[in-house]
């Protein structure tokens, strides 16, 4: 940490349950000068990565869709989020989390995939940054049922589904998760299906 406006005082770990929530107390250098208290709380839980499985062939795409119970008691009437394959990297190298958890996700074994870009997904509350990837897949690439790990309680259904109907989905609101969106219209601009 090298920014010398901000001096960390303490930090208290509020919960340690599922993942870390951290209360954090700093000083503040502002634009006069002078130094401001601050307190913060910032959600550990870890680093993540998710791709984007095209087919340029037949102009489709591979998606996912599972419960998410904070979708659900924020306002998403059934819970169920359709997402592109993604997961936490679990201390392993970008690359080699997304293709594991391709594999276990939607059971698809990639090998040739391209990182993208990498972002903070919400930088003023979770200290994540999500890794951006894609890949092509053909049908003989798929290896197994996919689904998710079942001891990581997962219910995942594979979606296959023509690139421009994902479009749409994100038109009229039923592709709601931000990485999905984002790679979706990453391939759009970038014109992954007209190459």
């Amino acid at each position: 940490m090298q920014n010398k406006q901000v001096k960390i005082k303490k930090i208290d770990i509020l919960s340690d349950n599922w993942y870390t929530l951290k209360k954090v107390n700093f000083d503040y250098q502002l634009p006069d000068g002078s130094w401001q208290n601050q307190n913060r709380e910032a959600y550990d839980r870890g680093n993540g990565a998710v791709i984007l499985l095209y087919n340029k062939e037949h102009k489709t795409v591979i998606l996912t869709r599972q419960f998410r119970m904070p979708t659900y008691i924020n306002g998403n009437e059934d819970g169920m989020m359709i997402e592109l394959p993604a997961g936490l990297l679990d201390n392993d190298h970008p690359a080699d989390a997304i293709k594991r958890e391709t594999e276990e996700e939607t059971g698809y074994r990639v090998s040739r995939i391209e990182k993208v870009f990498e972002s903070y997904m919400s930088p003023g509350s979770v200290t994540e940054i999500l890794h951006f990837f894609i890949a092509e897949y053909e049908a003989e690439m798929k290896v197994g049922q996919g689904g998710g790990h079942p001891d990581e309680h997962e219910d995942i259904e594979v979606i296959e589904m023509d690139f421009t109907e994902s479009l749409e989905m994100i038109r009229k609101g039923t592709i709601k998760d931000a990485k999905t969106i984002m790679l979706l219209q990453y391939a759009q601009i970038n014109k992954l299906m007209e190459q």
